[in-house]
């Protein structure tokens, strides 16, 4: 098999390209990154030694990051559903609510984690004010732009709706997404239900205790 993906399934990042992967039904080798297959971690330090995941390698050749993972996907490995839009324009506005939902709302929500991670009860708490406070930035701008939309973009699910899966699935364990919102709180319902992302989330089931702001018995 020639495509292997580098990473965690209780990784947002992993998850994203998790999801672009099971839209296509796209064939891979998952490489599980943990205390369990140290000989992962030695390939993919070498192959990356900044050490961040998800990493994909296509025969030999190694991709990071996971928005330009994605892209490389469709470009070398195109299958029916088309992530990132043929027409220019509309590429342009997925990518930007790609950079959106990483940027906005999953970088506050893993400030939050970060800060509890550190075991200070200080910088926890101040780490969690700061994630809410940028997260109810980002939910009130994404409650308005999603009005009247089935997906980030439009009508089709793209990148952007990779990105935002794993994004608002753990912000709203870090910061509830209120009735505020209901717009926004009904599309982190549509696409728990979306197949794609339904798997990558059953399969994160068993890491769920390491989520250091405690995960909710829900979702």
């Amino acid at each position: 098999m020639s495509l292997a993906l580098y990473g965690h399934p209780f990784s947002s990042y992993t998850q994203k390209v998790l999801i672009a992967l099971y839209e296509n039904a796209t064939p891979f080798e998952f490489r599980c990154l943990g205390p369990d297959t140290p000989q992962h971690a030695a390939d993919w330090l070498r192959l990356w030694p900044l050490g961040k995941f998800p990493l994909l390698l296509d025969g030999q050749r190694s991709v990071a990051e996971s928005s330009v993972i994605i892209e490389y996907l469709q470009l070398a490995h195109g299958g029916p559903v088309r992530l990132l839009p043929a027409e220019p324009m509309v590429a342009l506005d997925v990518r930007f609510l790609d950079r959106f939902f990483d940027l906005h709302v999953m970088s506050p929500m893993q400030h939050a984690v970060g800060g509890a991670l550190t075991g200070d009860a200080t910088k926890r708490q101040d780490a969690l004010a700061t994630a809410v406070e940028k997260l109810e930035l980002a939910y009130a701008w994404l409650e308005g732009h999603l009005a009247g939309r089935s997906w980030a973009a439009g009508e089709d699910f793209t990148l952007a709706d990779c990105a935002a899966a794993p994004s608002l699935f753990y912000a709203d364990w870090t910061h509830r997404i209120s009735d505020a919102y209901p717009v926004l709180r009904a599309y982190r319902t549509r696409l728990l239900a979306h197949p794609s992302f339904a798997r990558a989330v059953d399969e994160a089931r068993p890491y769920r205790p390491l989520f250091p702001l405690g995960s909710p018995d829900r979702d």
